[in-house]
């Protein structure tokens, strides 16, 4: 018995299809380029830098790195200021709407 609504189902060929016209046509990328230094620009960053700095001595440097991972994935996700996240999603969608040819026929 498959517990997946139809809706997640398409949801995840959306997304799917949706992630490979951005590598496809070479958006992923500009996009992370794009990102990577909205956060150096904002500070972002070395804010990151310095959490694991903190979480490292706390751990007297004897934490791994998918310890560090789970530990500050949450802070680096919810510390993403607005207008960085605005200007990615008005990117996506700017790309949706010029490229929804493509999307329809996958």
């Amino acid at each position: 018995v498959s517990t997946q609504s139809t809706g997640d189902v398409n949801e995840k060929h959306i997304r799917s299809v949706l992630n490979q016209q951005l590598i496809a046509t070479g958006e992923k990328e500009k996009l992370l380029d794009l990102l990577k230094v909205k956060l150096i620009e904002c500070g972002w960053r070395n804010e990151m830098k310095q959490h694991c700095r903190e979480a490292l001595r706390r751990n007297k440097s004897k934490a791994n790195v998918e310890e560090l991972i789970e530990e500050l994935t949450p802070k680096a996700r919810a510390s993403v200021p607005d207008d960085v996240k605005k200007e990615l999603l008005l990117r996506l969608r700017t790309f949706v709407d010029n490229n929804s040819d493509r999307f329809l026929s996958d």
